[in-house]
């Protein structure tokens, strides 16, 4: 009898929305609206930390200095490098161990569109990095020549930067660089870098026979362990390793917490603003349907069926706008390639926003807690409201 009650007003009111056609489509856009903007931000953040996090297999080590947070503040001189080449558990093909003795350094460059200068990073590298990474690939022209002032460009970094193209030149440091090829690999972190050959960037920025890091590649993932075992043992060097993967999702927190942080404030103030949407909405349809109310309740209709009916209509139209901001927000912004600050390293990271699965339903799932909330006290005062003084205004 309950649930009868509660199903035939549910079905009545749904059916006279359009006699509320205009308020009810405002609670819509407006619930859409913060979904839309809520998803918005957070896809930053999933974005930028899926292209950090996909960098680097269970394989692939990073080794600095000890007490380095990253490369930028690391510094190794040739001799630990090859030491750290040299440890049993790096994998080897005929070329010798899969390691590369890498420098980084930071250099400006125009923003496409913008022409506002960014940070963008300039690797220099040893013949073994193309091996180190899993996925690399040249997509246009070719690979750097050794010993010559010449540069590749990760795709991701050619679309988001001037002067970037095969063909352009690059002035930094002491030298200028010849752009000769664009390369992949796919979708790292490292598409929103520059490659040059290490040893012609040493003496372009007095950095002598030094380096930061040593990227490479252990024979196998169970061997990590054993080989941080092996480089702390070792008197003659003082350096950390980290699996590629944990340095750059470490390198991602800083902006994913802020991302996090400003989606919440904007979302919970717009949400703000869409419950009182809402509940403008809902006691508009309560004060229209008073009679309507009132007969329902001489009927003998309880007290609950209504308090429901009124929330299934406000959570309904939540509803419809979570569904609607959550699609608008998946062909809006997945995919749309930008670059940002990591504030890690002060440098440019080209990523795509990423608007998943998760990300909707918990936009969809907000939209329904604003319906509920907004449609609770109309709900209340419809349920309390006087059978004998609402049936004075038939």
């Amino acid at each position: 009898m309950w649930l009868t009650q509660i199903l035939t007003v549910s079905i009545f009111n749904l059916r006279n929305l359009k006699e509320r056609l205009g308020p009810s489509l405002a609670t819509v856009v407006g619930v859409a609206g913060v979904v839309l903007v809520v998803i918005g931000v957070l896809s930053v953040g999933v974005g930028f930390e899926k292209t950090l996090r996909s960098t680097g297999g269970p394989e692939n080590v990073i080794v600095m200095r000890a007490g380095a947070n990253d490369e930028l503040s690391s510094g190794l001189i040739l001799e630990q490098t090859k030491l750290i080449s040299d440890k049993a558990e790096v994998a080897r093909n005929a070329n010798g161990p899969i390691a590369s003795a890498e420098l980084y350094v930071i250099i400006d460059l125009p923003k496409k569109g913008a022409g506002t200068p960014a940070n963008v990073p300039l690797r220099g590298i040893s013949p073994a990095a193309y091996d180190v990474r899993d996925n690399f690939e040249i997509l246009e022209g070719r690979r750097f020549e050794p010993g010559r002032n010449e540069v590749i460009v990760g795709t991701a970094a050619s679309n988001q930067f001037e002067g970037l193209r095969i063909g352009d030149e690059i002035a930094s440091g002491e030298n200028s660089w010849k752009v000769v090829g664009i390369f992949s690999t796919g979708g790292t972190v490292e598409d929103s870098e520059i490659w040059c050959d290490a040893r012609v960037l040493q003496p372009a920025y007095r950095r002598g026979s030094s380096f930061q890091s040593v990227h490479l590649k252990l024979d196998s993932a169970e061997s990590f362990q054993s080989f941080k075992d092996s480089l702390s043992s070792d008197p003659r060097l003082s350096v950390k390793a980290v699996r590629e993967g944990e340095y750059w999702a470490g390198n991602s927190a800083v902006l994913t917490t802020t991302v996090r942080v400003v989606a919440i404030l904007i979302g919970g103030l717009m949400g703000f603003g869409a419950v009182f949407g809402a509940l403008n909405t809902m006691y508009t349809a309560v004060s229209a349907r008073t009679r309507e109310i009132a007969t329902l309740r001489a009927l003998g209709f309880g007290t609950s069926p209504v308090i429901v009916s009124v929330l299934v209509e406000a959570v309904v139209l939540a509803s419809l706008g979570g569904a609607v901001g959550a699609g608008l927000a998946y062909f809006m912004f997945n995919g749309v390639q930008t670059a940002t600050m990591n504030w890690q390293t002060f440098s440019q990271v080209a990523f795509a926003f990423e608007v998943t699965p998760e990300l909707m339903g918990g936009g969809f799932l907000y939209a329904l807690l604003m319906g509920a909330v907004g449609g609770l006290f109309p709900a209340m005062r419809a349920a309390r409201m006087p059978v004998a003084t609402a049936l004075r205004e038939l």
